[in-house]
C-alpha cells in the first residue's frame, strides 16, 4: 500500500525475469506476505462488516433505529480508533517492532470483536467498535511496513500491493459472512464477532514469525537481520543486502534527529509535495468511496429494496467489484501512470454518482416503478467499478514516492491521517446529510466534490511513473523555484537553516 513503485525495479526484472519467479515461489516470503496480510484482511473486514450488520442492529435496538446520529456514531467510532490506533502506531513500531505492533493489533481486534458481539446496548456497543478500530489503525501502518521490509526489493511493490487487495478481500468476505448470518438467531453478534476467529489465528502465526530484519538492524541486533535476510535471499544477494541495509540504517540513525514537524512547512518544494499527497487523500474520501462501501446496504434499501437479504446481496456483488478493481488497479499503475489513471478514475466516479442522484431523484418524486431501484444499484457498480482501479490504489503509491527520504516517514504517516479524518466526517455525516437534503442531493454534492478532484489533479499532481526519488524532488525543486532553479539537496538546505 505504501510502496507501490520504487524506481529501479521494474528495469532490474527484465534483466532477471527468473529471478521474480523465484522469489515469489520463495514459501518463506509468500508466507510472511499472507500472514503479514491478515491484518489487512481484519482492516477490511471491519470496515465493511458494519453495513450489513447496521441493518438488524436497527432492529434490535429502537434507540439506534430512531437516530441517524447513534447509526452514524456505530460506523464511525472505528474511525475515531482508526485515527488514534495509526497516529500512535508509527511510534509503537519503532519502538517495539513490527511483530510486537501486529500482535497488539490482535488483541485488539479480539478484545473488541467479543465486546461488540456481547454488547447489551448501543453504548457498550461503540466502546467495542473504539477497540477494533484501534486495530485497524495499528495494522494500516504495521501490515505494508513488515511486508516491504521482509520483501526482496525486486518484487516489494507486488507483495506490498497484496496489503491492499487482502484490505478488499476482508471487505468482500464481510458481505459473505453478512449474507451467511441473515437467517441465525443473534444474526448481528455473529457478524461482528467473527472477526475475532481471523485475529486469533493471526495472534498465534505471527508468535512464530521473525521480526522485521530492518528493524532489528535498526536496533543494532544484525545477527537476528542476518539469519532471518539468509532465507529470503539467495548467497549472491544477501552480502550486496547487508551492505545496503548496513549503510541505510546509519544514514536514518543520523536523520532521525534533523528532522521536525516545523521543518515541512519552512520548505516551498515539501509544502507542494505534501499539498499533493494529502490532498489526494481528502479527495479519495470526499468522493465517497467509504460511504458506498459503508451502507450500500443502506443505499439499496433507500433504492426501493426492502428485504434485508436482497440488500446484502446487491452489496455482496459491489465488494466483489471493488476486489476485482484492485487487481486491476495494480496492473495499471505502472502502465497507465498514475496521473492518468486518477483522472479518468475521476471522471467515471462523477458519471456514476450523477446516474445514482438521477435514480434517487426520479425515485423520491413519487415513480412507483422499481426501475430506478435497478438503476441506482447500476449507478452503485459502476461507480465502485471506476473508483477500485484509480482513486483507490493512485494516492496511496503518491504518497510512497513524493517525499524526500528524510520527510517520507512523518508525511507518509500525517497523509494517512488526512485520509482518516476526511473518512470519519464522510461517515459522521452522510445519514444526516440525506436525511436533511436526500440521497439524490448528497449525491450530487459528492459529484461535485468529483469535479473538484479533478482540477485539484490537473493543477497540483505531477505523474511520478517511471521516475527515481531524485528526479522527483527535482519536479518540486522546478515547481517551487522555477525550472531554470539549479539546488543543492533538501538535506544540505535544511542543515544550513537549523
Amino acid at each position: 500500500m505504501t510502496i507501490e513503485s520504487l524506481p529501479g525495479s521494474s528495469g532490474y526484472l527484465d534483466l532477471f525475469p527468473e529471478r521474480r519467479m523465484s522469489y515469489f515461489s520463495n514459501p518463506y516470503v509468500v508466507g510472511l506476505t499472507v500472514i503479514a496480510g491478515i491484518g489487512g484482511l481484519l482492516f477490511g473486514y471491519d470496515t465493511g462488516v458494519i453495513s450489513g450488520a447496521l441493518l438488524y442492529i436497527k432492529d434490535d435496538f429502537e434507540a439506534v433505529n430512531q437516530s441517524s446520529f447513534l447509526q452514524e456514531t456505530i460506523v464511525s467510532m472505528a474511525l475515531v480508533g482508526a485515527m488514534i490506533g495509526a497516529a500512535s502506531g508509527g511510534w509503537i513500531n519503532d519502538a517495539y517492532g513490527r511483530k510486537k505492533a501486529t500482535l497488539l493489533a490482535d488483541v485488539m481486534f479480539a478484545a473488541g470483536s467479543v465486546v461488540m458481539a456481547a454488547a447489551p446496548d448501543p453504548y457498550v456497543l461503540i466502546i467495542g467498535r473504539l477497540l477494533v478500530g484501534l486495530g485497524v489503525g495499528i495494522a494500516s501502518v504495521t501490515a505494508p511496513v513488515y511486508i516491504a521490509e521482509a520483501s526482496p526489493s525486486e518484487v516489494r511493490g507486488g507483495l506490498v500491493s497484496t496489503n491492499v487487495l487482502m484490505i478488499t478481500g476482508g471487505q468482500f468476505l464481510s458481505y459473505l459472512v453478512n449474507l451467511a448470518f441473515t437467517e441465525v438467531p443473534g444474526t448481528w453478534r455473529w457478524m461482528l464477532g467473527a472477526a475475532g476467529v481471523p485475529a486469533v489465528i493471526q495472534f498465534c502465526l505471527v508468535l512464530f514469525m521473525p521480526e522485521s530484519p530492518r528493524w532489528l538492524f535498526m536496533k543494532s541486533d544484525k545477527a537476528k537481520a542476518i539469519s532471518i535476510l539468509a532465507k529470503i535471499y539467495d548467497i549472491d544477494r544477501l552480502e550486496d543486502e547487508i551492505q545496503h541495509l548496513s549503510a541505510a540504517s546509519e544514514d536514518e540513525r543520523l536523520k532521525k534527529g534533523h528532522v521536525r514537524y516545523l521543518d515541512l512547512f519552512k520548505s516551498k518544494e515539501i509544502r507542494l509535495a505534501f499539498l499533493a499527497g494529502a490532498g489526494l487523500q481528502a479527495f479519495q474520501q470526499f468522493t465517497g468511496i467509504n460511504t458506498v462501501m459503508y451502507y450500500s446496504p443502506t443505499i439499496v434499501q433507500m433504492a426501493g429494496f426492502n428485504s434485508n437479504q436482497l440488500a446484502l446481496l446487491l452489496s455482496l456483488i459491489v465488494a466483489a467489484m471493488n476486489a476485482i478493481g484492485t487487481v486491476v488497479g495494480i496492473y495499471l499503475i505502472d502502465h497507465f501512470g498514475r496521473k492518468k489513471l486518477a483522472l479518468s478514475s475521476l471522471a467515471g466516479v462523477i458519471a456514476s454518482l450523477l446516474v445514482l442522484a438521477g435514480a434517487f431523484f426520479a425515485h423520491s418524486s413519487g415513480s412507483a416503478t422499481s426501475v430506478y431501484g435497478w438503476i441506482a444499484v447500476v449507478g452503485l457498480v459502476l461507480y465502485i467499478s471506476f473508483f477500485a482501479p484509480g482513486m483507490g490504489p493512485v494516492p496511496w503509491t503518491v504518497n510512497s514516492e513524493i517525499y524526500p527520504e528524510e520527510y517520507r516517514g512523518l508525511c507518509g504517516g500525517m497523509s494517512a491521517t488526512v485520509n482518516w479524518i476526511s473518512n470519519l466526517i464522510v461517515a459522521q455525516t452522510f445519514l444526516s446529510i440525506a436525511d436533511a437534503m436526500g440521497t439524490g442531493g448528497t449525491f450530487l454534492i459528492l459529484a461535485c466534490v468529483g469535479v473538484a478532484a479533478v482540477i485539484f489533479v490537473i493543477l497540483f499532481v505531477p505523474e511520478t511513473k517511471g521516475l527515481t526519488f531524485v528526479e522527483v524532488e527535482q519536479i518540486w525543486k522546478e515547481r517551487a523555484w522555477g525550472s531554470g532553479h539549479n539546488t543543492e539537496s533538501l538535506l544540505e538546505q535544511g542543515s544550513g537553516s537549523h
